[in-house]
């Protein structure tokens, strides 16, 4: 088994592409260890000292480090944990899948947040997934639109940048209604 790996637009955070399916829909965040227990894959990577947080995409891992390591000590081992589960024919995720979570709208600004989620599943989430994140859509209320930030996009220094000058752009061109975006507070 080859894993290559690529780095993203967050130094501490490098995408792990291992060649085989992670999960079969959504994504999985795990910003801790104590979130990753009903998945196999995550707790080995957490097994791994300097580990801060763990995310799968469909065919991905991103792993981001604690400030205390570097890549050059925590890598080799990142990648064995990634091979030794592989090897072991064990899931993922244990269960049901965890999955991005779905918000629902209905009332006077559904249509609103169905033009606002297609833009984003369209044209934002593909581009971000390359980076080795994701962008779940978490609300609109009286023009703002609030995201929350994953994988490699979680504390990413340039995440306020994606925001605030990409997403919000985009949003705003096509959608009149959509004056701001902000981050989620979870």
């Amino acid at each position: 088994m080859f894993i290559q790996t690529e780095s993203t637009p967050n130094p501490a955070t490098l995408k792990f592409l291992p060649g085989q399916t992670i999960l079969d829909l959504g994504t999985a965040d795990f910003p801790n260890k104590e979130a990753a227990a009903k998945s196999p894959l995550a707790k080995r990577i957490f097994a791994v000292g300097g580990v801060a947080r763990v995310f799968f995409g469909a065919d991905f891992v991103t792993v981001t480090k604690t400030d205390d390591v570097e890549w050059d000590h925590v890598k080799p081992a990142i990648l064995g944990a990634i091979m030794e589960h592989y090897q072991s024919g064990a899931a993922a995720i244990e269960g049901e899948s965890i999955g991005s979570s779905k918000y629902e709208y209905a009332g006077e600004d559904g249509d609103i947040v169905r033009q606002i989620k297609e833009l984003l599943d369209t044209r934002v989430r593909p581009a971000v997934a390359q980076d080795g994140g994701d962008i779940t859509f978490h609300g609109f209320d009286r023009g703002v639109v609030y995201l929350h930030m994953q994988g490699a996009c979680a504390g990413c220094p340039s995440s306020t940048l994606t925001l605030k000058m990409g997403i919000e752009n985009l949003l705003r061109h096509y959608i009149p209604e959509v004056l701001e975006v902000r981050p989620a507070t979870a």
